[in-house]
Formats: structure tokens, sequence, C-alpha cells
């Protein structure tokens, strides 16, 4: 699947020839009815954390409830398409990261919406940085002892993700490509497996986003070697980032935005990413967003579209040189 920049442009288009259709009346009233955020995976992961503390903030600033619901199903793309044909009135809006809207470009997966057209972007609310952890029974310490230990063991260690096609798995493959290893790949159906027989020993290494293994990391049960970001976390600020261990190799960064469904019309689009924005700058949530393993953004929708379009752009060439699918 190829999406150019002339579909962004398409796309803006029709969101704004699309809003003109809808009366001024009902906008003027907005919000009037409570407003619901549909995350695409279960409660516990990242996504659905994000949306709990937005709806919190948002329901007091915008003076209306707004409620969660868990849409799992199909690696994400249930509660995806579920959000691509709501009506486009801006009491649905939806949680997303990479694997519901740029991988599937990437990787040309086949998914029952356009990850671009069908869509507006809100606001890309946080960086949802991935970590490379192991079980503290691999004598390795450092991402450049893991490298070396892998390279001596050919094959004999193992990595688990949250499913095939996804951020984790595509860090995985990136960094066999870069250090010449192989670290066998073994997906699961989400993240709780792989954490489960990462703590058991059943698998080695683990690309999981940082909430994930916050806690058993500071327990001492698991040992992080690496965060995938452009810097280091607060909360571990003695783990390094890929980067300094290893120059040169640079995944694109995971993230949490927020989308509404194509054709929003502008005012409302207008309204709901300076809301977002609003609840991202509060001192109180970015804290606990920080806190929790995921660096606040609060971008506008025009910067939110620009990361979409590199995050397609980075992974391709690393879909390519792999010669990955979404079943791989």
């Amino acid at each position: 699947m190829s999406i150019s920049r002339r579909a962004f442009s398409a796309a803006a288009l029709t969101v704004g020839v699309t809003g003109a259709c809808i009366p001024a009346f009902a906008q003027d009233k907005y919000p009037s009815k409570p407003l619901r955020i549909i995350v695409p995976y279960p409660p516990g992961a990242s996504t659905d954390a994000l949306a709990r503390a937005l709806a919190r903030k948002l329901s007091t600033n915008m003076g209306v409830p707004v409620v969660v619901e868990n849409k799992p199903g199909a690696a994400g793309t249930m509660g995806t398409q579920l959000l691509a044909t709501a009506a486009p009135d801006g009491y649905t809006i939806g949680i997303a990261v990479p694997s519901t809207h740029t991988l599937p470009i990437a990787l040309s997966r086949k998914v029952p919406y356009d990850p671009l057209k069908d869509f507006t972007p809100l606001s890309l609310v946080a960086n949802n940085p991935l970590a490379i952890v192991v079980n503290p029974n691999v004598p390795v310490k450092t991402l450049k002892e893991l490298v070396e230990y892998a390279r001596a063991n050919p094959g004999k260690l193992s990595y688990g993700t949250s499913g095939a096609g996804t951020s984790q798995h595509l860090v995985g493959e990136m960094l066999n490509q870069f250090a010449k290893i192989n670290i066998v790949h073994v997906p699961y159906k989400g993240g709780s497996g792989s954490l489960n027989d990462l703590l058991s020993g059943q698998i080695q290494v683990a690309f999981v986003v940082v909430p994930t293994v916050l806690t058993h990391v500071k327990a001492g049960k698991l040992r992080m070697l690496a965060i995938i970001d452009e810097k280091r976390y607060s909360e571990l600020p003695d783990v390094p980032t890929n980067t300094e261990v290893l120059p040169g190799f640079a995944p694109v960064p995971s993230w949490l935005g927020v989308f509404g469904p194509a054709g929003l019309p502008p005012s409302i689009t207008a309204r709901l990413v300076a809301e977002l924005q609003k609840a991202a700058r509060d001192p109180e949530l970015a804290n606990y967003l920080n806190a929790g393993g995921m660096p606040v953004i609060g971008s506008n929708g025009e910067q939110f579209a620009a990361r979409l379009r590199e995050d397609i752009d980075g992974w391709t060439p690393i879909v390519k040189a792999g010669k990955l699918s979404a079943t791989d």
C-alpha cells in the first residue's frame, strides 16, 4: 500500500467538504451529550491508561461525561474499524498506535479501513517508548552484551512480542538486521502472554512498551537494557537509550495518538485538538503519563499527520530489507 502526500491533501479536502454538510446549529451546541473514546485493546494496556486519564480531563474541561469503551480484537483493527465508521460529529474519538495506522501501510497489511483516509488526526498525545528487556537469568547487563551473547549463541535466544507486524516485532527484526544476529521471534496474541513467559524464562528477551514492565523492572524481576527513545526515561535514569549503546541503531519511536473519523467539521476538529492539547499540558495528567512511561507531546493534527508520514517512511525500508510481512 502506498499513501502519498497528495493523499493527505485529498483527505484534508474531504474533511472540509464533509464538514460543511453538517448544520451549523449542531456544531454551535457541541458538546451537548457524552463523548466516547474507543480503545482498540483490552483494559490494562498503555492505550487504556491514556484513554482513561484523558477521559477524566476532557470530561472536566468540556462539561460532559466522557466514556471509555474497550473494543479489542484482531490486533487492534476491530476497534479501529468502529472508529472509522463512526458518525463524524465529534462524539466518538479513538486511541491509536503505529500498529493500527502506519505499520499496516509499511507491511502492506490488509485491514478493513484505510489507515489514513478514513480518519482525522487530532493529536499525538504521548510517546510510547519500547524497552528491550531480558530475564535476569540471561548473562547480560547491557544491550551491547546482548548482541555479543546472541552472536556467540546463534538461534538460542528468543524474543517475544504482542504479535507479528507490531512495533515490537519490527524493532526486534531491525536489531537482528543491524547487529547481524539471530534472536528468534515468538509472537503472542497480546502482551500478557509474552510478559508471563519472559518472567518464567520460557523466552529470554522481549520488546515491550515501558508501562507494561515498569513495576517488574523496579522489583528486579526483569532487567531493562535500553529504551527506544531519543532521551532517557526519567523514572529509570540509569537505563540508556538505544543510540547511546548502539550508535546507528535508531528505530522509529512508538507513540499514542487520538483520531476522529474522517469528515469531522473544522470547528469540531479545532475544538477537540484544543481540548486534547489542554489536557496534555495539565501538570497532573502530564506527571501521571510521564511517571507511567508515556512522555507527553500534545501535538496538533498537522504535526500528527507529519509524524504518520515519518513513521511510514522510516519503517518501509526496514520491512523491505528484512522481507517482512504481518504474519512473520
